[in-house]
């Protein structure tokens, strides 16, 4: 079974490597870029039985860092 985690900075909280992304992209000539937010995907290759309940445990405990960054899990 397969989980993909996709962690994000939350809302106000500085990510400083989103805007150098968007620095860079102007600087290419992409001019229309206003924001970047940059993240992270995990993909877990799970045993069976493993449950959304378990993935949830492994975020909170050590995938993300819920004080500032925030998660959605996928399984599938």
């Amino acid at each position: 079974m397969k989980a993909r985690v996709h962690v994000m900075l939350k809302n106000g909280v500085l990510d400083p490597q989103g805007e150098a992304v968007r620095h860079a992209l102007g600087a290419l000539g992409f001019d229309g870029v206003n924001g970047v937010r940059q993240g992270k995907v995990i993909e877990l290759d799970l045993a069976e039985g493993t449950t959304e309940a378990d993935v949830t445990a492994m975020c909170e405990k050590l995938l993300a860092n819920t004080v500032i960054e925030s998660y959605a899990v996928d399984i599938g």
